[in-house]
Order: structure tokens, then C-alpha cells, then sequence
């Protein structure tokens, strides 16, 4: 009897978890479509479209052939006729009103059809994921490592509160923090890649030229190579965050009157810590894993342009500067699409650990 009420319970709390997923699913239809039509709009009426860019090429082609600032002057404000005009407005698809583009561009995507990059004259699905290999590896390897140091050093910082492994520890995670990306690079790069003090690291690239004739075991060494100090910048950011985080959840907890009596009851320390302790601290943790799906869409300009690396960061930038609209679509969209899963995803781990908690 008592086990099938167990399973009943089970039962019932797995059809509640259904009915939750689902109901969040279909509140991402609405949360979907307010974010595209907002950026859509504001994309859109902004200063600087595809068409003037391309008319700003032609006129600059034309004025460059000689003669002086004057006359070039007067050439790139007369060069381009009205036909120009019109033709390029329909090869883009700007002929129409916003919300008819706007329109058309849902039912494109329906399909995963982006429309194709003004930029790159490619489709804008196939640029994006050309990308990806670059910022997935270092998204994926950053989440992960962090996760695995952080978690372990808050605990045995918050085990060992006040003492001196504490401080110096908090210090250089506290100095750590402060230094922006760009400073901690060219630290890196000038001491440990640029050759004026050591140059163990290489800069540029995920692998070496000669990659395909090494063994297994030397390619994965050689993109060990090239990833640690990209690695560092990309990591330093949420690195001192996540261990305070995991320290101050498990000082919280350990001062909580079941710790005390698990003491009581003569418990071992390891036993208490890591049994009854931890699974409650990580209860806070836990929220920042749904990050875990923002890695396919990981990118740091600043990463990126200083080690060389063409990855997700810079095709934004880049996209943005070009008002290339397609692409900078494509992007907000499945960053959206990533961040509300991701949400999800942080929800049912939430509850997971912590079976107090009840979808509603």
C-alpha cells in the first residue's frame, strides 16, 4: 500500500511537471513574438539601412576616380539616380511597408529561414553556425570548468571562514573581478603570447597550422595550447561571482538547526557537509545553470578581436555596423529562444533539488 501511493505520488508529480512544461512552452509564443515585433520596429526605423550603405559604396566608387575634393564631393551627392534607387530597394525587400516585411519575415521563419545576410550574400542560418565552432567550444569549456572550480572552492571557503585561506583566496578572486577583459588580455598577451617577456602561448586560432598531422593526444594538446588564455578571459567574469555565491549560500545553510542536529546525532563532518549541506546551498547555484543553453550563442568582442578569433561576438559587432538586419535578426531571435529554454531548464533543476518547491 505504501508503495503505491509512493508511485502514485510520483505519478501525479510527473504529469504536474508535464502540464508546467507545456504551459511555459505556449507562454514562449507570445514572449517570441513581442521580442521579434519590438526589434523588428526599432531595427527597421533606424538611421543607416542596407540601402544607404550600398548607395554610400556606389557614390564613394564613383567620386574615386580623381579630380579634387570638390568635384568628388559633388559626384557622391548626384551620382546614383532614382532607378538605382528602386532596384535596390526591391533586391532587399525594402519596397514594402515595415509590418508587410515584417510579416513576411514570420512566415520565413516558419521555416528557419533567416533571409540571406546582406553582408555575406549567404544565407543568414549558414553564417551564424559557421561561427558557432569558435564560441560553443569556448562557452561550453567555460560553463563546465567553472562549475567544477567554483563550486568545490566556495564550499571549502565557506568551510573555512575567517581563516587565512579565506582571505587570500577572497582577495585574489576580489582583484581578479576588477580587471576588465581588455586589460587582463593584454596582460596575457604582452607577458605570456607576445614574445617581450615569454611567449609560451600562441595567439590566433584554435589549432596550429600542422593540426591534422598530429595524434590524437597532440591535437588535444595543441587546443589546450590555444585555449588557455582565451580561456582565462572568458572565464575571470563570472568566476569570482559563482564561488562568492556558493561560499555565502553554504555559510547560510550550515547555520540552519537540522545541520546542528545532524552534528548532534555524531554524524561525520564530510557527511554532513556534503549530504545534508550542500544539496540545499546549491539551491541558489542551481538558477545559473539554464546559462548552459546561452553557450550556443557565446561570444565576447573583446575575446574575440584581441585573439583573433572570428566567433559569434564579432559577427554581432560586425553585423551591427553593416546594418545587416537578417543576421542581427537571426541572432536576437535565437539568443531569445536560448535565454527562455534556459530559463525553463534553471526551473525543473530548481526542483529538482529543492522537492519543497511545487510547479504552479
Amino acid at each position: 500500500m505504501i508503495l503505491a501511493k509512493d508511485t502514485g505520488g510520483l505519478n501525479r508529480r510527473g504529469l504536474i511537471l508535464l502540464i508546467y512544461i507545456f504551459r511555459r512552452l505556449l507562454l514562449m509564443i507570445p514572449t517570441f513574438f513581442g521580442i521579434t515585433l519590438v526589434s523588428f520596429v526599432i531595427i527597421n526605423l533606424a538611421p543607416g539601412s542596407p540601402i544607404e550603405q550600398k548607395l554610400q559604396a556606389i557614390r564613394f566608387g564613383s567620386a574615386g576616380g580623381g579630380g579634387d575634393s570638390g568635384s568628388s564631393s559633388g559626384k557622391a551627392n548626384s551620382g546614383v539616380n532614382a532607378e538605382v534607387i528602386e532596384a535596390l530597394k526591391k533586391q532587399y525587400g525594402f519596397d514594402k511597408p515595415v509590418h508587410v516585411r515584417y510579416w513576411i519575415w514570420l512566415k520565413n521563419l516558419s521555416r528557419l529561414d533567416f533571409g540571406e545576410s546582406f553582408t555575406y550574400q549567404e544565407p543568414v542560418l549558414n553564417v551564424i553556425t559557421s561561427k558557432f565552432p569558435v564560441s560553443l567550444q569556448f562557452g561550453i569549456t567555460s560553463l563546465i570548468l567553472t562549475y567544477l572550480i567554483c563550486i568545490p572552492l566556495g564550499m571549502a571557503k565557506a568551510v573555512r571562514a575567517g581563516s587565512r585561506f579565506d582571505v587570500i583566496s577572497g582577495l585574489f578572486l576580489y582583484v581578479s573581478y576588477a580587471i576588465p577583459p581588455l586589460v587582463l588580455g593584454i596582460f596575457l598577451i604582452t607577458f605570456f603570447a607576445g614574445g617581450s617577456y615569454f611567449s609560451w602561448f600562441p595567439v590566433g586560432m584554435l589549432y596550429s597550422d600542422n593540426y591534422d598531422s598530429f595524434s590524437f593526444t597532440g591535437k588535444i594538446v595543441d587546443r589546450i595550447h590555444h585555449f588557455v588564455l582565451p580561456l582565462l578571459c572568458y572565464m575571470m567574469g563570472g568566476f569570482t561571482e559563482l564561488t562568492m555565491l556558493m561560499r555565502n549560500s553554504m555559510l547560510d545553510v550550515v547555520k540552519q538547526d537540522y545541520i546542528r542536529t545532524a552534528r548532534a546525532k555524531g554524524l561525520d563532518e564530510r557527511i554532513v557537509q556534503y549530504k545534508h549541506a550542500l544539496r540545499n546551498a546549491l539551491i541558489p547555484v542551481a538558477t545559473g545553470l539554464g546559462g548552459f543553453f546561452r553557450v550556443f550563442l557565446a561570444g565576447s568582442l573583446i575575446v574575440e578581436t584581441m585573439f583573433q578569433l572570428d566567433g559569434i561576438g564579432l559577427l554581432s559587432y560586425k553585423s551591427i555596423l553593416s546594418r545587416d538586419y537578417n543576421v542581427i535578426m537571426g541572432m536576437i531571435f535565437l539568443s531569445s529562444v536560448f535565454l527562455v529554454i534556459g530559463r525553463l531548464f534553471s526551473d525543473i533543476v530548481y526542483v529538482m533539488i529543492d522537492p519543497r518547491i511545487d510547479f504552479q
